[in-house]
């Protein structure tokens, strides 16, 4: 109701279908959040979490959720799954009454790929962010005000009530981590833009920093917010960004990035590609294990091995871009390209 109160919505029916829809399942999470407080509470207090979480993070479409899915075989770590982010404020006692309901809904694969989407696949903590706190960039998403990039506004990355932010996204890691008293893994592309703050929470923390040539990323993530924005929308209002926009919102968080892990310790964050990640996982992963002073479970080399196998028949989307919007491209992120040496 907040979010409606402060966005407005469309009275298109399409998007009043969307409204009604999460209003129903806002007033049973209401509900179940209750239950969970009222059953969950006092152990939740008595537990500390051990260890500060791992965080994988850079630009959209460099591979972190390849990255995130791998390691999240490692039974040392616990990552929020697609059930969790939606059910973010009772997944502790609701998972009996969400299942039957979001395995029958759910699509197998992602709107924007080819990527499996299943009630237990690692998913991204901002989805559960916007939830707990209404104070997250893809409110502009849900809500477009004009044509405008979305992300143009790259400052909009911190919370505007940071002590309140601070709390819950705490409260969620600590609600993690209870369920096997395991280390929390977070994939989130949001998280590039604030290393200061998630470090002044963590301060023994882990960063993995993955990143990927921008003539794939680019088109990659026009696409992305396309389909997303387009499959979760709540008003009759298209945004229209292209190569420009994209390219230069990349720049800065890459800026963002590479000025504020100068400040991480050198055994708290690492570097990788993502062809080094495609062409051999196995070898990256252990460096990534190494570099970060991590032990990975007996049994997570087998289940790597499985999970490759798996996976080995996957197909990625191809784009073709235009030699205008590479030299666009090529402009805009001249500096990153030297820095970690691009092809042209």
């Amino acid at each position: 109701m907040r979010l409606l109160t402060r966005n407005g919505f469309s009275l298109h029916p399409k998007y009043l279908a969307r409204v009604l829809f999460l209003l129903q399942g806002s007033l049973f999470a209401s509900f179940l959040k209750r239950m969970e407080k009222s059953k969950m509470g006092s152990k939740l207090r008595d537990y500390t979490m051990t260890e500060d979480p791992v965080f994988i993070i850079g630009h959209w479409r460099t591979g972190s959720t390849f990255l995130h899915q791998l390691m999240s075989l490692d039974n040392k770590l616990v990552t929020p799954n697609v059930f969790q982010v939606s059910a973010v404020d009772s997944f502790l006692v609701s998972e009996k009454y969400y299942k039957p309901v979001m395995t029958k809904l759910m699509q197998p694969t992602r709107p924007m790929d080819n990527v499996k989407l299943g009630f237990y696949e690692p998913q991204e903590d901002e989805y559960a962010l916007i939830k707990l706190i209404t104070d997250s960039p893809l409110e502009k998403m849900l809500f477009p005000k004009d044509d405008n990039y979305f992300l143009r506004n790259y400052s909009d990355y911190y919370p505007e009530n940071i002590e309140k932010w601070k709390k819950l996204f705490y409260s969620f890691c600590h609600r993690l981590s209870f369920i096997g008293g395991k280390r929390v893994l977070l994939k989130n592309p949001f998280h590039s833009m604030r290393l200061p703050l998630l470090f002044e929470m963590f301060p023994n923390a882990r960063f993995i920093h993955i990143h990927r040539h921008p003539y794939d990323v680019v088109p990659s993530t026009i696409h992305m917010w396309h389909v997303v924005g387009n499959e979760n929308k709540l008003k009759n209002r298209s945004s229209k960004f292209g190569v420009e926009e994209v390219s230069k919102m990349m720049s800065k968080l890459l800026d963002y990035v590479r000025k504020h892990l100068k400040d991480i310790p050198e055994h708290a964050k690492i570097e990788v590609s993502f062809d080094e990640l495609e062409s051999n996982p196995e070898a990256t992963i252990k460096k990534i294990y190494q570099k970060l002073d991590m032990v990975p479970a007996p049994d997570f080399g087998q289940k790597l091995k499985d999970k490759l196998a798996e996976t080995k028949s996957y197909q990625k989307n191809r784009y073709t871009l235009k030699q205008d919007d590479k030299e666009i491209i090529k402009k805009t992120l001249g500096k990153h390209f030297i820095y970690y040496n691009y092809q042209a």
